[in-house]
């Protein structure tokens, strides 16, 4: 038996950056875990998680994918139940990922900032689950962060936006030095933080240290007026 961690996943910027934190530490990384939520969550990062297969094989770790049916959370209005209801898929895959023969799981990595509301669910399913709990951004500075992301060679391009500031340009950009200049300039502005913790945007890394080829993608991008997101019309590992 070894001690298995599974990597909360979506292919952004946050948990690529854990994963890849874990695997420096020499944590054991046996399973990736993509969640698919069918709409807007208070849990997930949302776009272009159909991205994640390319992901795993890039990154060379099973994935485990939950999808939509799997959640209950619709007829939920209230924000501290629907997180609530939206963990229950999570942790229902977690626990039969735990049952496989031969997996000792030892915790979850987490690519959480500054969300007590995330964490604090995600914690409380890791005291559940009596596993450790890797979460490398908490509380970090998101500036350092971000250049620590381009130093170790991520390419990440931004797939969502919705905040002052952020208009249709913004979709596909590649999320770099330059990019996070004109962020801290808008944050001055308009509030934005510079790694999109309050939904700002979205991002996807595309490549990385942690991955054996780039996913290269084609898209449309389909802007709503005051927001936007990027259509993938096409993707594949080079």
């Amino acid at each position: 038996m070894t001690d298995d961690w599974v990597s909360l996943f979506s292919g952004g910027k946050d948990s690529s950056w854990a994963l890849y934190r874990a695997l420096e530490e020499g944590l054991d990384v046996s399973r990736l875990l993509t969640i698919h939520p069918a709409g807007d969550s208070y849990m997930y990062h949302t776009p272009a998680t159909e991205l994640a297969e390319l992901a795993a094989e890039s990154v060379g770790i099973d994935l485990v994918e939950v999808s939509p049916d799997d959640f209950g959370a619709d007829d939920v209005d209230d924000a501290g139940a629907q997180g609530d209801a939206e963990l229950e898929p999570m942790e229902a895959a977690l626990r039969e990922t735990a049952a496989e023969e031969g997996f000792d799981l030892a915790g979850v990595t987490a690519g959480a900032v500054e969300s007590e509301f995330q964490t604090n669910r995600i914690q409380g399913m890791c005291d559940r689950l009596d596993i450790g709990l890797f979460a490398p951004l908490w509380q970090e500075d998101p500036v350092a962060l971000a250049e620590a992301m381009f130093d170790a060679g991520f390419e990440i391009r931004i797939v969502q936006v919705a905040a002052y500031g952020l208009d249709e340009s913004w979709l596909g950009r590649r999320y770099d030095a330059d990019a996070l200049a004109d962020l801290v300039d808008l944050r001055e502005e308009y509030g934005v933080h510079p790694l999109g913790e309050g939904g700002e945007f979205e991002t996807y890394v595309v490549d990385g240290p942690h991955m054996d080829r780039r996913i290269d993608i084609e898209y449309d991008a389909v802007w709503e007026g005051d927001r936007g997101h990027v259509e993938i019309r096409d993707a594949r590992l080079e």
